[in-house]
């Protein structure tokens, strides 16, 4: 349930960026309660996420995929441009993410092992 609440923060989180930037300096109502509530929702879902999951862990793919969500959207919504160099880090991100999911639940499944062992 942590990585679909950390999912759901990090949608949140490419929405208060998109939104922030919709704000012109807090100087238009809508987006900047926009922004506001994405902000509080983002925290929100992320500290759910971080009952079960490493800060480490948690806070690094919420705010990769916040950014690469981010620039994707922005590249769609207002046009901003997609270079080779953007798309390489996209992948290099991504990757980092998978890799923390992946270290997290070889830990999580060995400290399973580890209790029930001690258990025993």
């Amino acid at each position: 349930m942590a990585w679909i609440y950390l999912l759901i923060a990090s949608v949140f989180e490419i929405v208060f960026a998109l939104a922030t930037n919709a704000t012109h300096g807090f100087t238009v109502l809508g987006p900047s309660l926009l922004t506001a509530a994405a902000a509080a929702g983002g925290i929100f879902f992320l500290s759910l996420a971080l009952r079960t999951l490493d800060v480490g862990v948690g806070y690094t793919v919420w705010t990769g995929i916040g950014s690469v969500g981010t620039v994707v959207f922005a590249s769609v919504v207002f046009h901003e441009a997609m270079t080779p160099a953007k798309a390489v880090a996209f992948v290099l991100i991504i990757g980092g993410v998978l890799g923390l999911k992946v270290a997290d639940k070889l830990a999580t499944r060995k400290t399973n092992e580890s209790d029930t062992l001690a258990a025993a």
